[in-house]
């Protein structure tokens, strides 16, 4: 069960999860050349597996002049894995400007948005345009058709970018991404000039999957003082206080603790507590888990092994909904016998002053004048539950 919730875990920050690279490609058809504005978008752990490669000093931050210098090699390679006809013959992409930034995602670790305006020679008639970086990357994939001064007819691509260009991708959509991999389109001469378009907001409004202002201050804090034991004592209850107010947040297991503690009727503190730390554990263990994927990223196959995580976690969630609502109906009709002698005609006398999961007795009294006493347990008693 915790692996599960450790994946849980790790899809708290970027909008796709932590292990996605998502892609964005809007062509514009222009007179003599077809634009090609190529937008990628890191999630924390890929990020983290192309930080070697960029940061080239070693110093653990990567500087503007590394982020330039990994933006110039990153957008090389796509324009190269770009598959470009116009009308039937092959057209070669070449870089005209590139830039990176390193947003910072979970638990302040950074991201990367990579920019890129590349430019291929076009003109009229049918353009066809296939992305390249067929990695076996998870991710969000689009392309996007306009044009300026030309017009296009028969495109099966979008004008408009659904994510904005990767800055705010639609929830309605998020457990099916996007995967749109190439565009067709006709190109004739003559239209309206394209109007120039507002670029989504920048990289900072990719930070639905980043910390808040009172979590990067206190990151800062603790990575730039000496810790003594004063000081790490400080750290550790501002610590317990923002993971108190986190946890405020929507998800963290509520619902699941919730049902739990309702499951069987009254609970005692214990019960409640105990599942309220070993959600708190496990919970601790997925901030773990991610560090770990971090420092050993490279050697993961986690692509590979997210979308079985989902689908395991997800059969997970749905058996332990079952358990809960299985014992919820069994409580619901809760009844007892028992056996008698021959006068079937008596009276019973139940008290109402015992706990709902102990055993209690009661007696009553037959026909003939003869009584006797009988315990039974609650169909409830059991203290077991289903925990995430």
């Amino acid at each position: 069960m915790i692996a599960f919730a450790l994946a849980a875990g790790l899809l708290a920050a970027h909008p796709l999860g932590n292990f996605t690279v998502n892609h964005y490609d809007g062509l514009v058809a222009a007179p003599h050349e077809l634009r090609i504005d190529h937008v990628e978008d890191l999630a924390e752990i890929p990020a983290a597996q192309a930080m070697p490669e960029i940061d080239t000093d070693h110093d653990g931050r990567p500087s503007g002049g590394e982020l330039a210098a990994w933006a110039g090699g990153s957008c090389r390679r796509a324009a190269t894995s770009f598959r470009i006809t116009v009308g039937g013959r092959t057209a070669t992409a070449s870089v005209a400007s590139s830039t990176a930034t390193a947003p910072r995602g979970q638990a302040g670790l950074p991201t990367l948005r990579l920019e890129c305006r590349i430019t291929a020679p076009a003109g009229p008639g049918t353009v066809s345009f296939r992305s390249g970086g067929v990695d076996g990357r998870i991710g969000w994939r689009e392309i996007t058709a306009q044009g300026d001064r030309m017009t296009l007819a028969a495109s099966d691509a979008p004008e408009t970018s659904r994510s904005r260009r990767l800055t705010a991708y639609p929830a309605d959509m998020l457990s099916s991404p996007l995967d749109q991999r190439s565009a067709t389109f006709k190109v004739r001469d003559g239209g309206p000039p394209l109007a120039t378009q507002a670029s989504g907001g920048g990289p900072e409004r990719l930070l639905p999957h980043g910390t808040d202002g009172l979590t990067q201050r206190f990151t800062s804090l603790v990575a730039r003082h000496d810790l003594t034991p004063g000081f790490a004592a400080l750290a550790f209850l501002i610590a317990l206080l923002l993971g108190a107010l986190h946890a405020l947040a929507p998800g963290h297991g509520k619902t699941i603790m919730a049902a739990h503690a309702i499951g069987e009727g009254r609970r005692r503190t214990r019960d409640v507590l105990a599942l309220g730390l070993t959600v708190t554990l496990t919970h601790t263990a997925g901030v773990l888990a991610l560090g770990l994927l971090v420092t050993t990223g490279s050697l993961l196959a986690v692509d590979t092994l997210f979308p079985w995580l989902g689908a395991a976690g997800g059969l997970f969630v749905t058996v332990a909904g079952a358990l809960l609502l299985r014992r919820a109906l069994r409580n619901r009709h809760h009844t007892h016998t028992h056996a008698h002698g021959p006068v079937s005609r008596h009276v019973h006398a139940h008290g109402d002053g015992h706990e709902p999961d102990d055993g209690h007795g009661h007696g009553h009294v037959h026909g003939n004048g003869r009584g006797h006493g009988h315990g039974h347990e609650s169909a409830g008693s059991g203290r077991g539950g289903v925990v995430l």
